[in-house]
């Protein structure tokens, strides 16, 4: 035991499966930034990333959701050994059910609105969930104590741009209606003047969010893991400057 808390090993951390990750969330951002070219008609600043599927590239946004559900599930994968204590194992449930809903998008575009729905909700609301109560555990074990600033940041980051998402809608629609008297039945052309339109734009900042807590995470997982090796070994601990030095020699 460790301070009340159960002891874990660093060197159970799985090391593929965070590099996984972080591959996965490159991908996702550049299939992401792909399809801001691709479907220049969808304005960033308030259509919605799932709208693509209504574009000319679907099968691009449907690689991006994979790639989305991919990173969480492989950062799971990657820390699960990690993770001992009550609130650790409901983070990592947490996780698992994110990526669960982010690839499910995939498969479950806007146009099947209840499924789609559903995977959204799972997807967006248990990542910051997860990030939270991840990040929080993780930062109290000692091999990890040195990341905790840079985890409990990049978690409360997923948080807070789930709220300004939350509150981008009713300003969007209040001020539709101050322009136009009532709600558009569909998406307009173009913005009408006097909206205050930023969903877009927050959207974006969502999962934008989730994959930086993902790759920050899952990069200090290999730093971690790799410390923890070497010094078992009896070489001095690797810095995480080291590390990056000692990966892009490999």
């Amino acid at each position: 035991m460790n301070d009340g808390y159960p002891t874990i090993d660093p060197r159970k951390i799985s090391v593929p499966a965070a590099a996984i990750a972080m591959a996965a969330t490159a991908a996702a951002l550049a299939l992401l930034a792909a399809l801001h070219v691709l479907s220049p008609e969808y304005s960033p600043a308030w259509r919605m990333v799932s709208e693509y599927a209504n574009g000319r590239y679907p099968s691009a946004l449907s690689a991006m959701f994979v790639a989305y559900g991919l990173s969480s599930l492989a950062l799971a994968f990657a820390i699960r050994s990690q993770l001992k204590t009550r609130s650790g194992r409901m983070g990592l449930a947490a996780l698992v059910v994110s990526g669960a809903g982010q690839a499910a998008a995939a498969a479950f575009d806007l146009n099947q609105p209840a499924l789609h729905e559903l995977a959204g909700a799972l997807g967006i609301v248990a990542l910051p969930i997860g990030a939270v109560l991840i990040s929080r555990t993780l930062a109290r074990e000692p091999g990890w104590s040195s990341a905790g600033r840079q985890l409990r940041w990049s978690a409360h980051l997923t948080w807070i741009s789930l709220v300004l998402f939350v509150v981008g809608f009713p300003l969007m629609m209040a001020t539709f209606v101050l322009a136009l008297g009532a709600l558009p039945s569909a998406p307009p052309q173009e913005l009408p003047h006097g909206v205050v339109a930023i969903v877009g734009w927050t959207d974006r900042l969502l999962v934008l969010s989730a994959w930086a807590w993902v790759s920050v995470t899952a990069w200090h997982a290999i730093w971690v893991q790799r410390t923890a090796t070497t010094s078992k070994a009896g070489q001095a601990p690797a810095t995480p400057a080291a590390l990056d030095i000692e990966t892009v020699a490999d």
